[in-house]
């Protein structure tokens, strides 16, 4: 299938203020990135480098099951070329648990029908995680001088998490502009892109295959083995998987 193809029927309606796709470049803007070595993440990085931002990337060390996605942001950084910094921040929510990627007592869910992943919250969701990343990376954009911040959150394969809707980005967005010097003394708003959070995977993957990203790079798996190899069962596995046979191309991850 081609990536013309996939994006004119599955093509994106970007909410909540977030980055439209044919926004024109930015050469003289700089943009925080959150990057979890997945295959959004990976994404969003390529597509906010293709706009002509100056790129600092942002990591977390949050005590998360598959750690192991962390060495494959560093790839995804590296491969990426024009990234100025990268930075890994360590935040143990192993302290709090409550969620299958932060404690081993709750279980990864496995198998489970495309009906069952919208049934709900999964054990999966981490309990407020994208707005303690999102309060990281607002800090240290207003720290750069930077009004953007990006991330590759989906409300459309992952439904069930309440905080990769497009509300909840409008709603962040808001926040910041009413708790940041930069936006109420020294007149630059700050802007939460979220440019996948309406597309299906397979038209996240058709937009990377246009950027040329290697997703052989990136980790998707909630619980890999200790060799980094992906269980191919966990929610993510599966929405990864399907993405690829949508998009019409192998899926370049290992499996056990």
């Amino acid at each position: 299938m081609s990536n013309q193809g996939v994006k004119n029927r599955m093509a994106p309606n970007v909410e909540g203020g977030a980055f439209d796709s044919q926004e024109k470049g930015n050469s003289s803007s700089l943009a925080v990135v959150l990057v979890s070595g997945g295959l959004d993440s990976a994404t969003v990085l390529a597509d906010a480098g293709s706009r002509g931002y100056e790129l600092f990337a942002l990591s977390f060390r949050y005590g998360q099951r598959h750690e192991v996605e962390l060495q494959a942001a560093a790839r995804v950084v590296a491969a990426q070329g024009n990234v100025r910094r990268h930075v890994t921040l360590d935040i143990d929510l192993r302290q709090f648990g409550g969620s299958a990627l932060t404690d081993d007592a709750i279980e990864v869910p496995k198998g489970r029908s495309s009906d069952e992943m919208e049934a709900g919250i999964p054990s999966t969701y981490v309990p407020a995680r994208n707005t303690v990343f999102l309060s990281f990376a607002l800090a240290w954009a207003e720290v750069l001088g930077s009004a953007d911040i990006f991330l590759g959150v989906n409300a459309v394969d992952y439904s069930g998490y309440p905080d990769c809707r497009p509300e909840f980005i409008e709603a962040f967005q808001a926040m910041a502009n009413l708790a940041t010097k930069s936006s109420t003394e020294d007149g630059q708003p700050i802007r939460i892109h979220a440019p996948l959070i309406s597309w299906t995977k397979a038209a996240i993957i058709a937009r990377g295959d246009e950027l040329r990203v290697d997703y052989s790079l990136t980790v998707s798996c909630y619980d890999p083995s200790d060799e980094g190899l992906a269980c191919g069962e966990c929610d993510s596995c599966q929405l990864r998987r399907q993405g690829f046979a949508e998009f019409g191309v192998a899926d370049p991850t290992k499996y056990r």
